[in-house]
């Protein structure tokens, strides 16, 4: 059993390109995740596998029973009141590898995110689809609910169908990753992290050969000038001009070499010589190699004067009916840390108190697990504010965030992800010494949490990231605050 996909093509109406053209690609059974930047067309493509849209143009086939579990948690799933009412063989499995309560699915709209994630897989799981598509999965979700979704998907023998930017996820479920770019798409094999590093072996293998075909167009274009004006000079010796009357045997032999069109092979060979480097410019033309923007935005950037920057003592904090046990931390000038915990752990409530408690003069960016419109306003004002070279490197940190600097001065609305990356840019003009990033990766394509990745291991300030995204920790910090459950319903803190 496979689902083909022959030649897609879908355009939004109003749109004026195709967001989708021609798409082939084949899903077996096993699990395929379908990797791209924001506004791609990776829920598009997926809708329309489902059978949810009609493409414009193309196939799918062949029809089958579908599952699709879209990426607001919000949604009550399909088959909400029968799978509570079920305890069939396999509900029950779902219930204890999804550690679902019994009351869940009767108070839906009361549960937290993560709660709400669970029980739509497991509604989808216990359908028994041939097709199980999931949007984003485990977005917004701690540890512990991304360990219980994959171990539930893991027990699924149909077609999968993984959108997600959660790397651990790809590599542990999928046999083959669908890369979408400009409309199309290109399928690797392997999980996340080896069909990335085939996807980076092409387009290195793309960049030496487009190099290699401009050397060749260069090569053409020398050789063409020179048989040009070779030809141009054989051209002006056809005439008998110049040459003596009595000089017979030079006029003879000018006639014969017109006659013979010995003068004309220069001109044959620079018309040759045309049409070559007409076919060298159009393969370099044909050659599109993916933008990457790999330069340093920290040429000027040092760490603080000051050995610490922030100290905290001992201390307790209120976390709804629990309490937060936090022993004594300080935060170096060149500390990179990350922060874990379980959702409702007390990750943002530390960092809200330990930001009340930096030093007057440290200088320190604070970018917050939900911008508020407030500060989305204020973003785009300084912005627009800014000296034309200052709005310039803005936009080029941008840029280097995987985003198109045009779209942020496109309107008075930017997306989640957008807006941080703006307010990191523009942090970045103010030199701080202390960045603070509370779930940086929310809402960010894969593209996206690969580049901020690399612009944060390269910071050399202090780093404190909060984060569920153990990839991203393990490449930008070195030290570890755990947050986990303690005695007595109590969380504690402990450094790693």
């Amino acid at each position: 059993m496979q689902l083909n996909l022959s030649n897609i093509e879908y355009r939004y109406p109003q749109a004026e390109e195709p967001i989708l053209r021609g798409i082939t690609a084949t899903f077996p059974r096993g699990w395929t995740g379908v990797v791209g930047d924001n506004g791609c067309g990776k829920t598009t493509l997926a809708r329309i596998a489902c059978g949810h849209i009609a493409p414009d143009a193309g196939s799918v086939g062949p029809a089958l029973a579908c599952a699709y579990c879209p990426q607001d948690a919000t949604i009550p799933p399909d088959g909400l009141e029968d799978f509570a009412a079920s305890y069939d063989g396999t509900a029950v499995r779902l219930r204890r590898e999804l550690g679902l309560e019994d009351d869940w699915p009767w108070r839906f709209g009361t549960l937290s995110g993560g709660q709400q994630k669970r029980l739509q897989v497991a509604c989808a799981l216990w359908a028994g689809p041939d097709i199980l598509v999931l949007d984003e999965p485990t977005n917004h979700v701690d540890a512990a609910t991304r360990a219980a979704i994959a171990r539930a998907l893991e027990g699924f023998s149909g077609i999968g169908i993984l959108i997600s930017h959660d790397r651990e996820l790809l590599d542990r479920l999928c046999a083959q990753c669908l890369f979408m770019s400009g409309g199309t798409s290109v399928m690797r094999p392997g999980g996340y992290t080896k069909a990335s590093g085939q996807a980076m072996l092409e387009r290195e293998t793309g960049l030496h050969a487009r190099e290699e075909a401009r050397r060749e167009k260069r090569r053409i274009e020398r050789e063409a000038r020179r048989r040009r004006e070779e030809a141009v000079r054989k051209e002006g010796k056809k005439s008998l001009r110049g040459i003596g009357k009595h000089d017979s045997d030079a006029r003879e032999k000018k006639r014969v070499a017109i006659v013979r069109g010995t003068d004309g092979i220069a001109a044959k060979q620079s018309g040759r010589m045309a049409v070559r480097l007409e076919r060298a410019s159009e393969r370099l033309d044909q050659m599109r190699v993916e933008k990457r923007y790999d330069a340093d935005i920290w040429l000027d950037a040092v760490p603080s004067r000051r050995p610490v920057l922030v100290r905290l003592e001992a201390c307790e904090l209120p976390l709804g009916g629990k309490r937060l046990e936090v022993p004594p931390l300080y935060i170096a000038r060149d500390d990179h840390i990350g922060l874990t915990g379980d959702n409702g752990s007390g990750k943002t409530t530390l960092v809200k108190h330990l930001v009340s408690r930096i030093p007057v003069g440290v200088r320190v960016l604070y970018i917050p697990q939900e911008p508020s419109d407030g500060q989305q306003r204020a973003a785009l004002e300084r912005l627009l504010a800014l000296t034309s070279s200052d709005r310039g490197r803005v936009l080029s940190i941008v840029a280097q965030l995987n985003s198109e600097p045009e779209r942020i001065l496109e309107g008075d609305e930017i997306s989640p992800g957008e807006l941080r990356k703006l307010m990191l840019a523009l942090g970045i003009l103010d030199a701080p010494e202390l960045i603070i990033m509370d779930e940086p990766t929310n809402h960010l394509d894969l593209g996206s949490v690969e580049a901020l990745e690399r612009v944060l291991a390269a910071y050399p300030g202090a780093l404190l990231a909060v984060s569920h995204d153990a990839a991203l920790l393990a490449a930008t910090t070195s030290v570890t605050w755990e947050i986990a459950q303690a005695a007595q319903g109590a969380c504690a803190l402990a450094v790693r």
